[in-house]
């Protein structure tokens, strides 16, 4: 659904047909964010890059609004476009595949979020390429979704953060 990290970012569920990309959070963590986010985000700044600009950037950096993660269900399919030649020779794939999105595992703190080639090869999230784009095809395969677990799931990983002394 959306990685363990990405619980400490704004997120949503994904809509059939949206164009995402894969970004890279605050949090470090790979995930699927919209395009218009994304393309918001790496805009560069306008200011010319002198030592005093950079010097007030580094300790007072600009406010921009976050980006939010997009949440994918299990079983949902999706079609990754431009799979970099390493990732095409390594799963047997071509530069635009059908996925299925897919949990390697339940555990917390672990990083789980997948992709499914229609050849049976997976890949992490966390492996693929930032900048990569992917299109909701179907989320009608995906499994009834339990919001009232996932509240709580991210209750509990809140909760077993680490206390600061």
């Amino acid at each position: 659904m959306c990685d363990y990290s990405l619980m400490a970012v704004p997120n949503r569920l994904a809509q059939e047909g949206e164009e995402l990309v894969m970004h890279r959070f605050p949090t470090g963590s790979l995930g699927l964010a919209s395009l218009a986010d994304h393309k918001r985000a790496a805009r560069p700044p306008t200011a010319h890059r002198t030592f005093w600009n950079v010097l007030t950037f580094f300790f007072n950096p600009p406010q921009a609004d976050p980006v939010c993660a997009v949440c994918i269900p299990p079983g949902a399919r999706l079609n990754v476009h431009d799979l970099p030649v390493r990732l095409q020779r390594q799963f047997g794939v071509g530069a635009e595949e059908t996925v299925t999105f897919t949990q390697l595992s339940a555990s917390a703190y672990a990083y789980r979020d997948a992709v499914r080639f229609s050849n049976g090869g997976v890949i992490r999230l966390q492996d693929l390429c930032e900048g990569l784009r992917v299109t909701v095809l179907d989320l009608s395969l995906a499994g009834e979704l339990n919001l009232e677990a996932l509240y709580e799931e991210s209750a509990a990983i809140s909760l077993r953060s680490p206390t600061r002394r």
